[in-house]
């Protein structure tokens, strides 16, 4: 993989990686730990930030897979790349859509049983983790 291609990419992936850590794991559990936060106005708040994290996240996949193209990676920082982004695909075009209707109910006054699929969001979420941290690391090596 080219040197320009691979310091871009790894760029790339450790800020999403970080985004993801941020957000996933550390805002969205403890925003509803605050005082005052009713479950309404934690999802409310979780909608919005998930939607602006959704979008750079696809920013910064398009990123990869340019810079994928451009510099032909080797098998293990490709494969990592692939799982990440199609992670990413998966929560977004199956997993996110439910989550919707589910907070839909709930800030219309309903009082909605709780999500299978939030455990599936959170799965890719840590799927998408680990791949990222390969695909970080091995670009890292090909620098090297």
């Amino acid at each position: 993989m080219n040197v320009s291609a691979a310091a871009v990419a790894s760029a790339v992936t450790f800020l999403w990686l970080g985004m993801v850590l941020a957000i996933s794991f550390l805002e969205a559990p403890l925003k509803f730990r605050a005082p005052g936060v009713t479950l309404p106005l934690g999802l409310g708040i979780g909608r919005l930030v998930f939607r602006a994290l959704n979008r750079v996240e696809a920013a910064l996949a398009a990123a990869l897979v340019v810079a994928g193209v451009t510099g032909r990676p080797p098998v293990t920082p490709a494969a990592a790349g692939l799982v990440a982004v199609a992670a990413l695909a998966v929560q977004l075009a199956a997993v996110r859509p439910g989550l919707n209707r589910r907070s839909d109910r709930v800030l219309a006054g309903e009082d909605a049983p709780r999500s299978r699929a939030h455990h599936a969001y959170i799965a890719l979420e840590l799927v998408k983790v680990v791949a990222l941290l390969v695909l970080g690391v091995s670009l890292l090596a090909a620098l090297s």
